[in-house]
């Protein structure tokens, strides 16, 4: 049975504070004061119609919080608080920021759990002293607990929004949640950051969202600890530019049967996020994510003829005049009748952290109502919000964003209020 939101807060934390989570917080405070509309949010402007031809407003539908009673926490290595971290990005004018500077200024992110070899080109200040990856874990159990106690939540979720971290594999400290707990207490270079914060969000019973590429919690460890503890879990890699338009596009060409012979892609951005990036050990971790898309959409063994022989090529690259305004530019080779070539060009300017920052808060709010509906461990019907989407039976994951879009609502009516 389920249990309804109360009259406490949810408070939602964010390891890193940086573009896209101070556009999130600066969105939520800005549509519940009237300054903004919550637009890309499925949560709070979507409809599902439950059978009968007269869609519902997804909050009328399911028992989800409401941004009046969101509360917000966080770490960062870097910034000082919320209104700062907003103007550094540049992502929000000051129409925007001037009317909510007060309340932004008053969210002061707490020390972070940071590693430099998982992230080489930041630098950290705000950091935690602790020694060791156990008792970094232990002192984010501790913050989470803090931060229910100082804010009166009795639910609280996690999301991601910090950087991308070097590539990494699954190894055999990551097999079992004793394993990892061995590995924690060995203090093994092989766990990155975010998988200290994955163990302490779950071990607290807090739900968590991945938004990057990490390998954060799609790892055996932390699937055997979400469902030991009836936690829900998704991941990972926000779908905000380039690859939302792959998963519009795609199921359009392969419905109308025409080939694909080549998608080549690349990307200008000048955020924190593409500073990290320039480093190529993390865009490895971001290539591996966006490279995955296309195939379970255009299914080539079995159109080997269209789809078969496909080059997709990803590029990234550090352009410090940007900012956060990301340009994402496709060029698609195909071909149709009697095999006559024809090209397609998307030229995409958009802004990472607009796109991504409704993402963040659906992921939070639907996470908090699985969890009040006592699922527990990968949440497939989340992966329409991301890249490489978990799947809980370790199968390829559908990217057909409509398919995605249909499942999610499918979940949405079968915990339909009343």
């Amino acid at each position: 049975m389920a249990s309804h939101t109360t009259d406490r807060p949810l408070g939602i934390l964010l390891p890193g504070l940086g573009a896209v989570g101070s556009t999130l917080i600066a969105g939520v405070l800005a549509a519940r004061n009237g300054l903004g509309a919550p637009i890309g949010s499925l949560s709070q402007l979507g409809r599902v119609d439950p059978g009968d031809g007269k869609p519902l407003p997804i909050p009328q539908l399911v028992d989800l919080a409401a941004l009046d009673d969101v509360v917000f926490g966080g770490w960062d290595p870097i910034t000082p608080n919320a209104l700062e971290a907003a103007r550094t990005s540049g992502v929000l004018g000051a129409e925007h920021l001037d009317a909510l500077s007060g309340e932004l200024e008053g969210i002061v992110p707490m020390d972070a759990v940071f590693d430099q070899r998982w992230v080489s080109r930041l630098d950290g200040v705000r950091v935690k002293s602790t020694a060791g990856h156990w008792a970094s874990a232990e002192a984010l159990i501790d913050d989470i607990a803090r931060f229910r106690t100082d804010h009166g939540c009795d639910r609280v979720v996690m999301v991601w929004c910090g950087s991308t971290e070097a590539y990494s594999e699954p190894c055999e400290i990551h097999r079992s949640v004793a394993a990892f707990e061995q590995a924690l207490r060995d203090d093994d270079p092989r766990i990155a950051p975010s998988q200290i914060y994955a163990y302490a969000a779950l071990q607290s019973d807090v739900p968590v969202a991945n938004g990057s590429p990490n390998l954060m919690l799609d790892l055996p460890c932390m699937i055997e600890l979400a469902e030991a503890r009836g936690v829900p879990i998704a991941g990972r890699d926000f779908k905000t530019g380039q690859t939302l338009m792959k998963t519009i596009l795609a199921p359009g060409l392969r419905a109308r049967m025409l080939g694909i012979r080549g998608w080549y892609s690349t990307n200008i951005l000048g955020n924190r996020d593409g500073y990290v990036l320039d480093d190529p050990a993390n865009f490895r971790t971001k290539e591996v994510s966006k490279l995955g898309v296309l195939e379970s959409i255009l299914e080539p063994e079995e159109h080997p003829d269209l789809y078969g022989d496909l080059d997709h090529v990803v590029r990234i690259n550090y352009y410090p005049p940007r900012g956060d305004d990301k340009e994402g530019w496709d060029n698609i080779d195909i071909f149709g009748w009697l095999g006559y070539p024809m090209q397609i060009k998307v030229d995409f300017l958009c802004r990472d952290s607009i796109l991504a920052a409704p993402i963040a808060l659906d992921l939070a709010l639907f996470l908090d109502l699985a969890h009040r509906h006592g699922a527990a461990g990968v949440q497939d019907w989340l992966g329409f919000y991301l890249k490489a989407p978990q799947t809980s039976d370790g199968a390829e994951p559908d990217h057909d964003l409509f398919h995605q879009l249909t499942a999610l609502e499918a979940q949405l009516l079968e915990w339909r209020a009343g």
